[in-house]
């Protein structure tokens, strides 16, 4: 007999045995401290993305431009309208909590200065309506959709300018949100972020040498690395920031995300087993 399993959206087809002493998991089988939950982005959820005083970030110019993707957020899920839709969903399914990014350009949509009230009134919605379902929040603060304005300013991640205006922009999400959420990431998967964006630039801010990619703009030899040193000057800045004005009160904690993988030497040649320590202390040694 044959079953099909839809994960991820990958259909994948498992062949069925008889067996004996089948073993159904159930939570029990997990520590009982264990947190089932979910985790998604603004930009790839919340559409609305002209609506309520929000600005662009770099990820509506780049899929704008129409250079990779055939698709954009401006519409995404409609979470932004569905949002207590999503909640009851979410509670229909067992989650335990959910984590979420904040999208920069919503709530400051010129990257520093006034708050947008109607992007503040959303996120306090969707943290009241998570934790009326009994669903635990946890804030991204920067899941790779930093806004415009900073980006056509100074270049976003490969100016130290940017740890100042992060920092401001964190301060602002802990003061409102703080009170009732107690799990905070600083940057999603930060070392993918400047692969990406600033070495082989396959994604906003589409940065990269030109013999690497399709660039515009970018230096591959220089650029990532001053993004990540950024990452890590704002993240320190962030978490001082709350650990001595904040956690003190609202009794969070706080962290800095990173996408973890294996790595091995194709070869057991000095030069590949060089590489594959290179390779690791860019991707995984942050």
């Amino acid at each position: 007999m044959w079953t099909i399993l839809k994960i991820f959206g990958l259909v994948v087809f498992v062949g069925v045995l008889t067996l004996p002493h089948v073993h159904t998991y159930t939570r029990h089988d997990f520590p009982h401290d264990f947190v089932f939950g979910s985790s998604t982005s603004a930009y790839q959820i919340e559409g609305a993305a002209n609506e309520d005083g929000r600005k662009p970030s770099i990820w509506d110019t780049f899929l704008h431009a129409g250079n990779s993707h055939q698709g954009n957020g401006d519409i995404a899920c409609d979470h932004y309208h569905k949002y207590k839709e999503d909640v009851q969903l979410m509670a229909n399914m067992g989650l335990e909590a959910y984590r979420f990014s904040i999208s920069w350009s919503r709530l400051i949509p010129d990257g520093r200065g006034p708050i947008n009230p109607k992007g503040l009134q959303f996120y306090n919605n969707l943290i009241n309506e998570l934790i009326r379902h009994g669903i635990q929040p946890h804030v991204t603060l920067h899941h790779w959709d930093f806004p415009q304005t900073l980006d056509d300013e100074y270049g976003g991640w490969v100016s130290r300018r940017i740890v100042k205006d992060f920092t401001s922009y964190a301060e602002v999400c802990f003061r409102e949100f703080g009170d009732r959420v107690k799990y905070w990431t600083t940057v999603n998967e930060g070392n993918i972020f400047a692969m990406a964006g600033y070495d082989v630039g396959s994604l906003p801010p589409q940065r990269c040498s030109s013999a690497i990619g399709n660039c515009s703009r970018g230096n591959s030899s220089t650029e990532p690395y001053l993004a990540t040193h950024h990452m890590l000057l704002a993240h320190a800045s962030v978490a001082s920031l709350y650990r001595k004005k904040f956690q003190g009160l609202q009794h969070g904690f706080i962290g800095f995300n990173i996408l973890a993988f294996g790595l091995v030497p194709k070869t057991n040649t000095s030069e590949d087993i060089i590489a594959t320590q290179r390779a690791h202390e860019f991707l995984i040694g942050w």
